[in-house]
């Protein structure tokens, strides 16, 4: 298990954010990267320092703090939709090869490289700018009917990471809440939201929703003319 790619964004505009502006479009980097917690939510940005995180009301801080998703997603998304997908296309910091990400455990602890511990908290919900930025019709349904969202973690120990890094899993909880069963219980199967409690480090927005049992409501769907510049998110 390791890190086959660190992936850092700058601000871009886009007319699929409220405020106009994102930092999805990630690209892989060479050099070392500090990792540190970021703040509470709607202060604090990125996890990685370099990487910017634009809407801070629904994006970054401490819960938010680093995404990862699997390679061997990316490949399975690739064959599907047709075209390459780089690492960081998804907006993730982190493209992991040999780590089942669906399957981690909500508080599962990962050592990445020799210093960072990373935690496990809860799955990426789609949102308009990610189907805008893909440039993929019907994709908020596609991406939550496939239900492989990848997974937020929140930085527990700081340091240094880089492209390469082993990841190892240091310690899983006595639960069986997964990203996948979060992610299922937040989109398309809601009467699985009490089953989350058990997981005693719930992202507080994700607590809430299980104790009031209110799932997620996924946003409206792209129109159906793209601009033709988004055709191509690898770009």
């Amino acid at each position: 298990m390791s890190l086959l790619s660190v992936n850092l964004g700058a601000a871009s505009r886009t007319e699929y954010s409220e405020i106009g502006m994102t930092g999805i479009d990630k690209r892989p980097v060479s050099a070392a990267v500090e990792v540190r917690a970021p703040g509470p939510k709607g202060v604090g940005g990125s996890g990685l320092v370099g990487d910017r995180v634009c809407d801070l009301r629904h994006h970054g801080g401490d819960d938010q703090a680093v995404y990862a998703y699997a390679r061997e997603d990316l490949d399975t998304w690739s064959v599907e939709l047709g075209r390459p997908l780089p690492c960081g296309v998804f907006g993730e910091n982190l493209t992991t090869v040999g780590i089942d990400i669906t399957a981690a455990l909500i508080g599962e602890r990962w050592r990445v490289g020799e210093h960072v511990v990373l935690e496990v908290t809860n799955p990426r919900i789609p949102c308009r700018t990610f189907a805008g930025w893909l440039g993929e019709q019907g994709w908020v349904r596609t991406f939550t009917d496939r239900a492989v969202p990848g997974a937020y973690l929140r930085v527990v120990e700081a340091g240094m990471i880089q492209s390469g890094d082993p990841v190892t899993v240091m310690g899983r909880p006595d639960h069986d809440v997964t990203v996948g069963l979060v992610f299922r219980a937040l989109t398309t199967e809601p009467g699985l939201l009490p089953r989350l409690l058990v997981a005693d480090t719930l992202a507080d927005e994700v607590r809430q929703r299980a104790r009031r049992r209110l799932p997620v409501e996924l946003p409206a769907e792209l129109p159906a003319e793209l601009p033709a510049d988004l055709d191509d998110a690898s770009g």
